[in-house]
């Protein structure tokens, strides 16, 4: 089998095209959203959280678990190397990419920590495994060994059992505020429909970018 060099890896978008978008973005959104659903893509609401600290970028794949014209609410660790990165400059990209639609969806915005009432809710309504894994790790710290991890897990489903999980004070919710999002959709000849929407003065503004 010949396997192809990576500079010869490539694919023409042919599916659909992206002519104009909604006036407000959060509905577009939602519309492209509920079509990867429809499509059932792996984890549609998976995303690229782009972050910097002292002038030091950094990503990682987090799941969406809330939209609205608010923003797009994330759950972690506020311990975690991705929380710390937060309290200290909140500010996030986050990107969207739904290969099979040929369609990748770019966020740019102000952080800020979702509400105690959200996280509460949405802690309570997590698998049981999850809220107890929630107290179990310490999210981005070096451990000895997995067995450290496992044994933290036995000991909080003993100390649990048949008691409501509280949610940590060390976990919630963040909320990126968007001033910029980007819709883009593949085309053939690389000619890709780019629509950014920028927040100006409360009014959303679309521009049309070259690909």
């Amino acid at each position: 089998m010949t396997i192809p060099s990576i500079a010869d890896l490539r694919k023409d978008y042919t599916q659909a095209g992206l002519e104009q978008g909604d006036p407000n973005p959060f509905q577009q959104f939602e519309l492209w959203f509920n079509q990867a659903l429809a499509a059932d893509l792996l984890e549609p609401n998976a995303m690229t959280l782009a972050t910097v600290a002292d002038g030091k970028p950094n990503a990682r794949i987090v799941l969406l678990k809330g939209f609205d014209p608010r923003g797009f609410v994330f759950y972690t660790n506020y311990r975690s190397q991705k929380g710390q990165e937060l309290a200290a400059n909140p500010y996030a990209a986050l990107v969207f990419l739904w290969g099979d639609l040929e369609r990748q969806v770019r966020v740019v915005g102000q952080v800020e920590k979702a509400t105690a009432l959200e996280a509460d809710t949405y802690f309570q309504s997590r698998p049981l495994g999850s809220r107890l894994g929630a107290w179990a790790s310490t999210q981005s710290e070096v451990i000895a060994s997995r067995e450290v991890l496992e044994a933290r897990m036995a000991a909080l489903e003993l100390e649990y059992q048949g008691r409501e999980i509280p949610r940590p004070d060390h976990w919630g919710g963040f909320r990126v505020v968007p001033n910029e999002i980007e819709f883009w959709q593949g085309r053939p000849s690389r000619l890709h429909d780019r629509l950014r929407y920028r927040l100006q003065e409360g009014e959303w503004v679309i521009d049309r970018l070259a690909p």
